[in-house]
């Protein structure tokens, strides 16, 4: 299960070749009524956090009995935009990424939202500007959020203690230092321990969750790829690769191939085979799950300036109604019990750990909030915290840049500058041809 995988960009332009076209106008519910009848439901969670999901729905039905509500856990983003592409899919539907927001509202896969909110008079101040930010496109609530996720950095507190370190690292230079000093290697040199696995790709190490690191930009004033100006990149890709060097690539590509699946219980950080790791909030609750005895700790992502530490990557799930649905009153109905009813978002938030995304939830007694947690909600809170802007394109500028990072951290793009400037020009041409 990696809810966060980032889908092809191949999807998008096919999903508004499959009759998913640009333009849509906003949805004009009837009259408030009392909705009635089956709709289904799809999200992309497993496991636990799937049966804390059933939970608010079962709490869901039993407040509007005439709704039946049919569960399909596990749908990731993928099979979501092909079925709605082909005429089916969900009533409701729930993704993991805001990548999926501007791709959805630029095509009309999703209704509108506007007119329910209008109508039933939705007070969307209580969701935050930095959440309500990324569920919105070209003027379209095509989504509503439904929970957060920031990213921070997990560190085993054992082993930063054996190896004299006192703090988890602030600044760049000392997530260098702190990753050499918690390395162990056999005495052929092969890495039993790496202090921080720095290769994109590896878990959550994207340039979209460290990206804010450093301040990078992703996309100019006037939407086109800010990848090859923005002197942040380089930056943030130089220190990578100079980490990356010290291991050695090969190295670090046979030590990750030894890795067990980031959400099992064989997790490199629950593991200890990883000392510090990039992860989001929800990791805490698999850690109490999955390693009950591991001594850990959570901190903001190191930064290189000190303004921009306690910042980090906030992004978050995202539901909303196909244009399929047969009931769109009923799938309104938990759409808006699931985004807005504060028992319900602390109830979720506690059974996932994720954050939840009204400031009722946010700030409500019955939420659970350990020190580990709370480092998460301050990094949400934060002034500097950041997300990737909505594409029409879905996150196919985000995928194109992962490209070019597999040849740049395996030392294959011999002219930085060159090389991102080549990215732009791909990443413009992606949005130019969807629109």
């Amino acid at each position: 299960m990696n809810r966060r995988t980032l889908i092809g960009a191949a999807l998008g332009i096919a999903l508004l070749a499959s009759g998913c076209t640009p333009g849509t106008t906003a949805t004009t519910p009837g009259a408030a009524g009392d909705p009635e009848g089956t709709i289904e439901f799809w999200h992309f969670f497993t496991d636990r956090e799937a049966t804390a999901i059933e939970g608010v729905v079962h709490d869901f039905e039993s407040s509007h009995p005439k709704i039946h509500v049919t569960i399909k856990s596990g749908q990731d983003d993928a099979k979501m935009t092909q079925a709605i592409s082909a005429g089916e899919g969900p009533d409701l539907g729930l993704s993991y990424s805001t990548d999926i927001v501007g791709k959805f509202c630029h095509s009309g896969a999703w209704l509108d939202l506007t007119g329910y909110i209008s109508r039933d008079n939705v007070d969307m101040s209580k969701i935050p500007d930095s959440v309500r930010s990324y569920t919105r496109y070209e003027n379209k609530q095509c989504t509503m959020p439904f929970l957060a996720d920031t990213y921070g950095l997990y560190y085993n507190k054992a082993m930063l203690s054996a190896a004299g370190i006192p703090a988890p690292p602030k600044t760049l230079t000392e997530l260098t230092d702190a990753a050499k000093k918690l390395t162990k290697r056999a005495a052929d040199g092969t890495i039993e321990v790496a202090g921080f696995l720095p290769s994109f790709g590896f878990y959550e190490n994207s340039p979209a969750h460290m990206g804010p690191m450093v301040g990078a930009k992703w996309l100019t004033a006037d939407g086109k790829s800010a990848i090859g100006t923005d002197a942040h990149w380089p930056e943030l890709l130089k220190w990578q690769k100079d980490l990356v060097d010290w291991y050695g690539f090969d190295n670090l590509e046979k030590f990750r191939a030894g890795l067990g699946d980031e959400f099992s219980a064989d997790n490199a950080f629950q593991a200890g085979k990883v000392a510090l790791n990039i992860d989001g909030e929800y990791r805490v609750a698999f850690i109490k799950d999955q390693a009950k005895d591991m001594q850990f700790g959570t901190a903001p992502l190191p930064t290189n300036d000190p303004a921009l530490y306690g910042s980090g990557y906030v992004t978050g799930n995202v539901a909303g109604i196909s244009k399929n649905s047969k009931n769109p009153e009923a799938a309104w109905a938990l759409l808006r019990y699931l985004t807005t009813d504060t028992g319900a978002l602390v109830k979720l938030a506690n059974g996932i750990k994720n954050v939840p995304t009204t400031t009722d939830a946010l700030t409500s007694k019955d939420l659970q909030v350990d020190p580990e947690f709370k480092v998460f909600l301050d990094i949400f809170h934060h002034a500097k915290s950041s997300t990737a802007p909505a594409s029409s394109a879905g996150p196919a500028y985000q995928e194109t840049f992962q490209e070019f990072l597999q040849t740049w951290q395996s030392g294959k793009v011999p002219d930085l500058k060159a090389g991102l400037t080549d990215v732009d020009k791909q990443v413009n041409n992606v949005l130019q041809l969807v629109g």
